[in-house]
């Protein structure tokens, strides 16, 4: 069962995260910020990874520690249920269209994480939801699981699908890369026999 909890207790936020990444895409998200729930939605649907999620942050001050600790705990749970990588595909990509939008998002589950975003909004909020979070909790995300991350929108206009077209091909790229390959065996996918540190 390649499942894991992770709680997070801070000044700050109070969080708990379960993931199956052998799920059926069943979620269970509070966060006390709908747009953000909506997207975290997205990404365990097309994901394919169950993901339970109860977070209880500052958000009388703002939303950015709420965001921030979510990713990082959704992140430790993804590289904690993926435990030493063997099988796995590792890479994944995906070119996510909705509507006008289009974006691509491609990653490395390699241990070494990186996030090049090149994907911009031209308003500041969406319903509650301050958009420059949402580059913050894909960083935030990439660092904890150990992830090289690319997303990229390729055309957009409507800030909502900019958002969720990032999420949804998130949650499609790390379905085919959290997958187990069975041509691998129990292989590490590594010429190294490791993922992490320095190129493998």
């Amino acid at each position: 069962m390649r499942t894991a909890t992770i709680t997070r207790n801070t000044s700050e936020t109070q969080i708990a995260v379960t993931v199956d990444l052998d799920g059926t895409g069943s979620y269970d998200i509070e966060t006390g910020v709908g747009f953000f729930d909506h997207m975290l939605e997205q990404l365990s649907r097309h994901s394919l990874i169950d993901l339970h999620v109860r977070t209880r942050g500052d958000l009388h001050i703002d939303q950015h520690h709420t965001v921030e600790d979510t990713g990082i705990a959704i992140g430790e749970a993804v590289a904690k249920a993926l435990g030493d990588k063997r099988g796995i595909r590792r890479y994944g990509d995906a070119l996510s269209p909705m509507d006008e939008t289009l974006t691509r998002v491609a990653l490395d589950i390699s241990g070494r994480p990186w996030l090049v975003w090149k994907t911009d909004f031209s308003q500041k909020r969406l319903g509650e939801m301050d958009t420059e979070l949402f580059k913050h909790w894909f960083h935030s995300f990439a660092q904890a699981a150990g992830i090289t991350l690319h997303v990229e929108t390729l055309h957009g206009e409507n800030n909502h699908h900019i958002a969720e077209s990032a999420f949804k091909g998130l949650a499609r790229a790390l379905r085919t890369a959290v997958e187990i390959d069975p041509r691998k065996g129990d292989a590490i996918p590594s010429t190294k026999g490791t993922l992490g540190g320095e190129a493998a």
